[in-house]
Parts: C-alpha cells; structure tokens; sequence
C-alpha cells in the first residue's frame, strides 16, 4: 500500500491514490471521477441516471459510491439553498492575521471559529494573511459584537479586515470540481 499522500498531478492520469479520512489510500479511476463529478452536480440523482452517466450497471455505479462514502470523499449530500430569498442579513469576507502561529494559537483560533454559528467559511491561508472568513449576520451590527467577542476571548488576533459583500458574482455550489479533471480522464 502506498504511503497516506494524495498527489493531484495524478489526477492527470488513468487513476490515482487519495488519502482517505479513515487513514487508508483508496485507488480512484476514471469511474469514480465521474461518480464524484456527477454527485457534486447533483446530489438527488438516482441510482440508474447516476450509473448511465458513469457508463456503469447500476450495482456496480452504488457500490462505487458506498465505497467513496466510507473513504469519506463524500462526506454528505446538501440541498443547494439560495439563502439570499431567507436571509436578508449581512454577508461579510474577513481577513484575520494573528499575533503567534504556535500550533496552540492556531487551533485554539480554528476550534473558536469552528464552534461560531455565523461563520459559515474559514480559510487557512498562506500569504498576506492566516484566515479568510465567511461571516453571516443580522446586520453589521451584529456581525462587529461578534467580532468585539472573537477580540475579547484572546485568541490571538492581531488585525482583522472586514469586507462587505454588496453583490455575489459567481457561485457554483459546495463542491467545485477543478476545471482541469476532465483534461485526465477524456477520452480513456
């Protein structure tokens, strides 16, 4: 078995090793691209659209995604919700740089914005910046107390930038899929 490492160059190939979450490599093909592809698009399709659109029977197309489920690649199905119809609130991106980056300032950083309900993303990123957030809100009042907490809970953050989002220009669901799969697996 190959050692616990995902490389995405692979990708580029008729199959790869991905690590899974259960600490095991999973060998994936051309098949289970197409299953991973075709269930980040849609999540309800059923199991006989799902097996003609990976070119498969219908037993082995569910086993396929039993077996990725168990990996953990897939780890849920979400209905896609157009949020802006329900919620007429702030969405705010927040840049945050903080003071230390001791293994222990970040996760205590990370397990903090993991336990906030208005934090709906976090990036950690690499750069200018430690994190990128996605911070949902009443308004903007109530996106600054959450801030004034994350300030006076001592978690380390040294400056933080806030942008208001006025207008979503693109979004494309949960799960993108890199553009340049197809460019690995056409035509094998």
């Amino acid at each position: 078995m190959q050692e616990n490492t995902c490389r995405f160059s692979d990708l580029m190939d008729d199959d790869c090793w991905v690590s899974g979450c259960l600490n095991l490599c999973m060998k994936l093909d051309r098949y289970d691209l197409l299953i991973l592809r075709t269930l980040a698009r849609d999540g309800r399709i059923t199991k006989s659209r799902l097996a003609e659109e990976a070119n498969l029977s219908i037993s082995p197309a569910w086993e396929r995604v039993r077996r990725l489920e168990v990996s953990g690649l897939i780890r849920g199905y979400r209905a896609d919700v157009d949020w802006s119809h329900v919620f007429k609130g702030s969405r705010v991106v927040v840049e945050v740089t903080l003071g230390r980056h001791t293994a222990h300032d970040l996760r205590r950083f990370e397990e903090r914005v993991m336990a906030a309900p208005e934090v709906v993303r976090c990036h950690a990123t690499g750069g200018g910046v430690d994190y990128v957030m996605e911070v949902l809100s009443r308004d903007i009042d109530h996106y600054q107390r959450f801030i004034d907490r994350l300030l006076t809970e001592e978690l380390g953050i040294e400056r933080y930038f806030t942008y208001i989002v006025t207008k979503i220009v693109k979004h494309d669901g949960l799960s993108s899929e890199p553009s340049w799969i197809d460019e690995g697996t056409s035509g094998k």
